[in-house]
């Protein structure tokens, strides 16, 4: 697999929110579906990295979600 994930069979050519999948705005989600990567895992790293940040990475999840569409 290359480092960027699974991107070349079906993924995504450009990063979308997936509200549909989404539990909160559809960051986690989107980036899933765009890196060909388990949600569950993109989600803990989400709760992981705000736990060690310092909840640091919340302003750029919530930023992620404004700005995508």
């Amino acid at each position: 697999m290359s480092p960027l994930g699974n991107r070349n069979n079906g993924a995504p050519s450009r990063f979308r929110l997936n509200k549909a999948q989404g539990k909160l705005m559809g960051v986690s989600a989107g980036m899933a579906d765009y890196f060909g990567w388990d949600v569950t895992l993109v989600r803990a790293a989400w709760v992981i990295g705000t736990l060690v940040g310092f909840g640091s990475l919340i302003l750029i999840y919530l930023a992620i979600g404004l700005i995508a569409d």
